[in-house]
């Protein structure tokens, strides 16, 4: 795997070797299930050395290792995760997250904001086999980066930004490109080719044919800031108007049935069709 690029990276619980199986089982569920790792290892420091998990695949001298390597103390739990570098990473952070939940770690009384640049442009997807962008294909690349478009493109930085606050992000925006040629470069990296981008964006094409200026911008989720700011832990308690799981608005009712006038009005006709 390491050949391959992936990585190990790993996180230690100080005094977490009180945790159960059935504990370790619940957070390995969470890097699982939800942010795409292949499995959660762990193994735990004792008086003479790491137990249980995959420490008796680990040597004697290995073990040294990874109790030297780590500032490990008899009681502290160590958890790792084997995997690409895009997957491994944000499921450890979203244990760290969890973990900090547990133990009480998180100041809900403290706010501290964050501006968050020098995203990657694009990253590999091993299905499609091809570069993607990471935000959208209209973020400019960093000026300092663009030699590396056609020969490194994933260490290509973005000029794209977010503001996070307490590890909600609050607000995201980039400058966009502004130029055809430049724009052209990227859909080639994209695989995008000039027939698909004029078919899909030739609006967009014709603008900057026409001299756009640098420009950029930023959105910002107003009730996420105010959510933070009460230390309310989920969204729908500071909306106005929150719809429930199945996206029913509880004060209009909506999504309501269609009366066969306003179907005419739109000029629409329902047909029912077979469920795959």
């Amino acid at each position: 795997m390491l050949e391959a690029g992936g990585r190990v990276k790993a996180l230690v619980v100080p005094g977490g070797a009180g945790y159960s199986r059935k504990d370790i089982d619940g957070l390995s569920n969470l890097v699982t299930e939800y942010h795409r790792a292949k499995g959660l290892a762990w193994m735990k420091a004792g008086s003479d050395g790491l137990e249980g998990g995959i420490a008796k695949f680990f040597p004697s001298e290995v073990q040294r290792d990874v109790i030297s390597g780590l500032t490990l103390r008899e009681g502290d739990l160590l958890l790792m995760i084997g995997d690409q570098e895009g997957i491994a990473l944000p499921a450890l952070g979203a244990l760290r997250e969890e973990i900090a939940r547990r133990e009480g770690l998180i100041r809900t009384d403290e706010v501290h904001p964050l501006w968050i640049v020098g995203f990657p442009m694009v990253e590999y997807d091993e299905e499609e086999k091809r570069w993607v962008a990471v935000h959208h294909p209209f973020t400019a690349p960093h000026p300092d980066d663009e030699p590396l478009l056609e020969t490194d493109p994933g260490k290509v930085r973005s000029r794209g930004y977010d503001l996070v606050i307490n590890g909600w992000e609050i607000a995201g925006g980039s400058i966009r490109i502004h130029d055809t040629a430049r724009q052209e470069r990227i859909f080639n990296l994209l695989g995008i080719s000039q027939e698909e981008a004029e078919e899909r964006f030739g609006f967009l094409l014709k603008a900057l044919r026409y001299g756009a200026p640098p420009h950029g911008g930023i959105a910002f989720g107003f009730d996420r800031l105010v959510m933070v700011l009460v230390g309310a832990e989920q969204i729908r308690d500071v909306i106005a108007f929150p719809k429930t799981t199945s996206a029913l608005s509880l004060m209009d009712g909506a999504p309501a049935e269609t009366t066969d006038a306003q179907l005419k009005e739109l000029g629409l006709k329902l047909r029912a069709g077979k469920s795959e």
